[in-house]
Formats: C-alpha cells, sequence, structure tokens
C-alpha cells in the first residue's frame, strides 16, 4: 500500500509529497490509537450505550407473554451481571428503545433508576443504581417488568390472513443488528455473551433461539400454554430470538427438525430431509462438530418479506426455499455455516461485521463444494456475488465509508451501513487468504481460530493477531515471505472493490454461451440443454436473457418457458424471472401467471419487481391483483408497493 502511494506521487512537487506523507502519517496514526482503543479497553462498540466494562451480563432470564390482541411482549426479564471492578462502579447502565419499564429490583430489593433521553439510533440507555458496588466477579440480579410498545423495532405481528391457512395470527423476532434493546433492557452488543431461559406464555406455539426443555411445557391461563428453551452456549443479545403462531414440525436429520404452517409441512420435510445431514458433514469435516445440540428451520409464513436469520437451534427462513426441486436449499448451507462464524465466534461490533459475514460466505461455499463434489462450485457462487459486490460498490460510490471492511459506526444505525460488502468482500479476504497459504495449510487454520474464539467475539485486529500467530510456527516458515506481502491496512481500510481473483468460470461460461444461442431467432431449445444444471445456473441464463437488449419474441419466450419446465416451476427464484422476461416480450398470456404467483408469495425480492414490471404492461391488472392480495403482504411491503403502483395509501 506504502509504495503504490509513494509511485503515484513520483514527479510532482517535495510540498506535495511532504503533505501526503503527514496526511498517510496522520490516518495510520489515528487507525493506530483506534487500534490502542479496542486493545486496552473494553468498550469498542460504538453502538451501545451500556457500561459493559463495568458489568458483563452472564446469564438472562425473559418471562414473558405473547400477547396477539396488544400485539406486545410482556413480563420479567432478570439479568445477572457480573461486576468487573472491584465495588468502583455505582450503576449499571442498559440499553432500551421504546419500552415500557414498570419496575426495576436489584437482587430482589427496590432501587433508583432512570430511563434518560434517546440518543438517536442507540435508544435511551436506562441507569440503575447500585449504591455499594459490587465486588470483582460478584453477581448481581436485575429483575425488570417490561412490556413493548407499537413502537418495538424487533417484532412483526401477522394477522391470520397473513397466514396460509388464515386460522391464526403469527408473531416473529428479528434482533439484528440493535433491535433486541426493543424487547427488553440489555447489554445489546455482540461483544456480550450470555446464556438464556426462556420461559414464554402464548396460545399458539412457540420456537426460540434455545433447546427445548423436555417436559418442561407447562399449561397457563385458559388457553395458554408456557414454552420453555434453554440456552447453554452464550450468545449474543441479536440472537435472541421468538416466533408463535399455527406451528407444527417434522423430522428432517438426525439432530434436525423443520417447524412451519401445517399447510406446509409436508412439502417443506420433504425438501430438506435427506440434505440436512449432509450439509452437517461437511461444515463438521471443515471445520468441528456442531455445538448446539440441534439445528431447525423455521419456515416462516408466505408473507415474510425478507430472506432469513441465523438464529442458533431454530434459523428462521423465507418460505421460496421451499421450492418442489430442492434447488434453493443452499441458502441453508450459509445459515448452518453461521452455527461457527457468527453465532460461536462474532464480531465484537458491527464495525467488524465481516468477520460473521466474510467468514459465512466462505464456510458456505465450501459445503457446497463438497456436496456437488466440485470446487468450480465456490467460484461459480463467487462469480455471482462479484456481481452483487459491484452493483453495491456502484450504489455507494467507490470512495464511500461504506464500501471498506472495516467501518466507523460512530454516529450512525448500523442498518444503515448493511449490504453485500461485508459479505462478498470478506469472502474475498478469506479465500485470497487460503489462496495464499494454500488450502492444506488454511485448512488447519479454520479449527484453530474457531477453538480460539469460540464463545467469544473478536475484532479484526486479533482475527490478523491469530492469523500470524498461527503461520508463525516453524513448519510454516516457507511461506513468510508471502505472509509478509499481505496488505492488512489495504484489506482493512480500502474502498470500492478488492484486487479481483482469477476465477473458474466452467459453469458460468455454459450459462452465457447458451444464453447466446437464444438472440438466434431460430434456435430451437432442447430440455437438453440445461440437463444436470443447478438452480443457480438456470438463473444466471434467465438473468442473461432478461438483460437482451431485444426482447424475445412472444414465441420464443413461450418456448423458453415450456421448454425448460419453468411456466409450472414451483421455484420462485425461477418462475420470478422467467415472467420478468415474458412480460418484457409482451407476451399476454403470462399475465395471469404473475398475478397468481404475486398471490402466493410475499418476499419483497420478487413482490415488488413483479409488480413494477406488471404495472408497465398491464397497468388494470397490477391494480386489481394488489387489491386482491394487499392484506396478505407484509404491512411494510404492502407500503412500498403501493409506492411503486403510484395509489394512496389506504391500509393500516
Amino acid at each position: 500500500m506504502w509504495s503504490s502511494l509513494f509511485r503515484q506521487q513520483a514527479g510532482k512537487t517535495a510540498t506535495t509529497t511532504t503533505t501526503t506523507i503527514t496526511r498517510i502519517t496522520a490516518h495510520r496514526q489515528r487507525r493506530f490509537v483506534s487500534r490502542l482503543t479496542y486493545t486496552n479497553g473494553t468498550m469498542r462498540d460504538p453502538n451501545t450505550l451500556s457500561n459493559y466494562d463495568a458489568w458483563r451480563t452472564r446469564h438472562t432470564t425473559t418471562n414473558l407473554k405473547v400477547d396477539f390482541t396488544s400485539k406486545s411482549l410482556r413480563g420479567k426479564v432478570i439479568l445477572e451481571l457480573e461486576s468487573q471492578t472491584d465495588e468502583s462502579s455505582k450503576e449499571i447502565i442498559l440499553d432500551s428503545s421504546y419500552l415500557d419499564v414498570s419496575a426495576i429490583k436489584l437482587s430482589g430489593e427496590s432501587t433508583k433508576w432512570e430511563i434518560k433521553d434517546r440518543q438517536g439510533a442507540n435508544g435511551s440507555p436506562v441507569h440503575i443504581a447500585v449504591p455499594n458496588g459490587a465486588p470483582k466477579g460478584d453477581v448481581v440480579k436485575v429483575e425488570i417488568d417490561v412490556a413493548t410498545t407499537d413502537k418495538c423495532t424487533a417484532l412483526q405481528w401477522l394477522t391470520p390472513a397473513q397466514t396460509s391457512n388464515k386460522k391464526a395470527p403469527f408473531m416473529f423476532s428479528q434482533c439484528q443488528a440493535i433491535h433486541a434493546r426493543s424487547l427488553f433492557p440489555c447489554q445489546d452488543t455482540p461483544d456480550v455473551k450470555s446464556t438464556y431461559t426462556f420461559n414464554i406464555t402464548s396460545p399458539h406455539v412457540v420456537v426460540a433461539s434455545g433447546v427445548p426443555v423436555k417436559g418442561g411445557e407447562t399449561e397457563g391461563e385458559g388457553d395458554e400454554k408456557v414454552y420453555k428453551f434453554e440456552q447453554k452456549v452464550p450468545i449474543p443479545s441479536y440472537l435472541y430470538a421468538l416466533a408463535s403462531g399455527d406451528i407444527e414440525s417434522a423430522p428432517i436429520g438426525r439432530i434436525s427438525s423443520v417447524a412451519t404452517g401445517p399447510n406446509e409441512l409436508k412439502a417443506s420435510q420433504w425438501e430438506l430431509e435427506g440434505d440436512m445431514d449432509k450439509f452437517l458433514d461437511a461444515a463438521e469435516k471443515i471445520v468441528f462438530p456442531y455445538k448446539w445440540g440441534e439445528y431447525n428451520v423455521l419456515v416462516l409464513p408466505p408473507s415474510f418479506p425478507y430472506g432469513g436469520m441465523e438464529n442458533p437451534i431454530f434459523t428462521f427462513a423465507t418460505p421460496t426455499i421451499i421450492s418442489g426441486d430442492k434447488q434453493n436449499i443452499d441458502v441453508i448451507a450459509h445459515e448452518l455455516a453461521h452455527s461457527w462464524s457468527g453465532n460461536l465466534v462474532t464480531s465484537c461490533s458491527w464495525e467488524h461485521f465481516w468477520l460473521n459475514e466474510g467468514w459465512t460466505m466462505y464456510l458456505e461455499r465450501r459445503i457446497q463444494a463438497s456436496i456437488h463434489g466440485s470446487e468450480a462450485h465456490i467460484d461459480f457462487s463467487a462469480i455471482r456475488g462479484w456481481k452483487a459486490l459491484e452493483e453495491s460498490i456502484e450504489e455507494f460510490g467507490k470512495e464511500h465509508e461504506f464500501t471498506k471492511l472495516c467501518i466507523s459506526h460512530k454516529g450512525i444505525d448500523p442498518d444503515d451501513a448493511f449490504s453485500t460488502v461485508p459479505y462478498e468482500k470478506g469472502f474475498h479476504f478469506i479465500y485470497y487468504l487460503d489462496k495464499l497459504v494454500g488450502r492444506e495449510n488454511f485448512d488447519k487454520f479454520i479449527p484453530h481460530y474457531f477453538s480460539k474464539w469460540a464463545n467469544k467475539s473478536l475484532d479484526s485486529f486479533e482475527f490478523k493477531d491469530t492469523f500470524l500467530g498461527f503461520f508463525s510456527a516453524p513448519e510454516y516458515a516457507r511461506l513468510k515471505d508471502k505472509i509478509a506481502e499481505i496488505d492488512w491496512e489495504g484489506r482493512f481500510y480500502n474502498t470500492g472493490l478488492p484486487p479481483k481473483p482469477e476465477f473458474d468460470t466452467s459453469l458460468v461460461d455454459e450459462c452465457y454461451k447458451l444464453a447466446e444461442k437464444w438472440k438466434q431467432k431460430n434456435f430451437q431449445p432442447s430440455p437438453s440443454d440445461i440437463e444436470g444444471w443447478t438452480g443457480n445456473q438456470i438463473l444466471v441464463l434467465l438473468n442473461e436473457v432478461q438483460d437482451f437488449e431485444e426482447p424475445l419474441s412472444v414465441e420464443q419466450s413461450q418456448s423458453l418457458g415450456e421448454t425448460y419446465g419453468l411456466t409450472d416451476s414451483k421455484n420462485a427464484e425461477l418462475k420470478s424471472a422467467y415472467y420478468h422476461i415474458a412480460m418484457k416480450a409482451q407476451d399476454t398470456s403470462s399475465y395471469q401467471g404473475v398475478a397468481d404467483l404475486l398471490g402466493e408469495v410475499g418476499r419483497m425480492k420478487f413482490v415488488r419487481p413483479l409488480y413494477r414490471s406488471l404495472n408497465k404492461v398491464a397497468r388494470d391488472l397490477a391494480l386489481e391483483t394488489f387489491e386482491k392480495y394487499k392484506d396478505f403482504y407484509h404491512p411494510i411491503c404492502r407500503q412500498l408497493v403501493e409506492k411503486d403502483l403510484g395509489v394512496a395509501s389506504n391500509s393500516a
């Protein structure tokens, strides 16, 4: 990095060069100061207001009732906090956001407490008096009577109309990144990990990010039951998760089950069983045995507007992975990989989020390669990811702070910085290190890294030290010069795209070649064209065809859909991509199929683009379809589609 910067200055004036050196030195000093703060202090997360340097949560018990009538969680939360000082800290400060706190006790006794003014996205700190402090290592209990409000950002409440069988309401949580503080006061930072006890009362089945307690389900009031779970592996607050509704479950592996609505259970079980253990076996061979006891998948209602969330024990997944062809279940490889990267070993703050997602993308692609029996699948997925990375960086701007791996989060909401950058740019750093030291050597580093940091949180500098420390062993002396060439500063702090590797394009080339044939009006397709292809390869083909400057003719579009089985596919990814081609071709016979699909899926990835395309070619049908299904969609999705269609909001 330094040599290239100085080369750029060649031929310029001495003054300019001196200014550049001063600027670079100051920049380096700022980074060094930041490193010192992270290394010598423990308050290294700018997105928490808690004083977790003085007190650390060791166990959390949530005794909460799911109230579908008032759309709130309410009850008592007990935090067990260990003193980090020797009686010098006289208060505990917790994060909160739009909560109704009615009472707080300290170790069973009343104490003074106050919720102070809100500080933007970081919420409102709760100050709890500890008059006498506590000796270092002692544990105090904080009991909080709390209820969520209608401003809670962690919960989504679905009406019966938003579920498939329309019989019961549904509730699910989403705490990443800093939304756990809107459920109950806590140290809402990935730098603090706690074990959890869940005692959740609901009239409907509950799942949570803990292992169900055998025989722990008890009767509550009326039709209510108390569902009990234990999470014995310490997790950060953002992985606290709950869902409740008309849920049934079925086994899909030796330690796995799928949970979902009764109407979807059989199809979900078929989609996932048989492959779940393959994913697990592949992941365990790459890292080490799974530590969480169970790995389950909760397939959410079809109105769920997002992709998925790696909550421990129960991954929350989009229903579009249940496509009837097993072509979208590779998504589970990503969420399963989080059981090691992110959930077991966690970035200490959202500034180092790439440690979670970059590692997870790497493990996901290694799992895929193992399952498919070909290393080419790593690069095939990475090529698609590179395109997504290019699009994100173009949208932000090549010099934007959010295109770095290590992003300053001081004064910002972590959600604002969210993009594919930590996923794909992070992956490329890990993949680069893999290739630099060689797969055989890197495969020895992987379990070392995850063992060293298991149940802990770390920053990018600690990752660097761990890598350098491992490869400083005598048996890796031959790699010394290669490792010395790693531009850690550039990888962490450079904006824009990382160096582009040489990809194995063999699997993508097939897609591009077939797409070229579709430019010929007399091309005669055959089902054998895509024989043996994965769903992602077909998707690459469809995306290429969709981008043709000259659209397919109606006849070509219909032939594409029929020959490759797209019109009858249950795969929302493929069907949605095909319908965009059909609408661009103005194939009127496809329009009703588009409308039907819009009544079956609620994921915004599909819904919004399909409505925008349908609106261009058949506005009356688009408006009619939206009016018919608007109560089915998630409120956020519904409001955004209203904007897309340019209609006045008349929904709640």
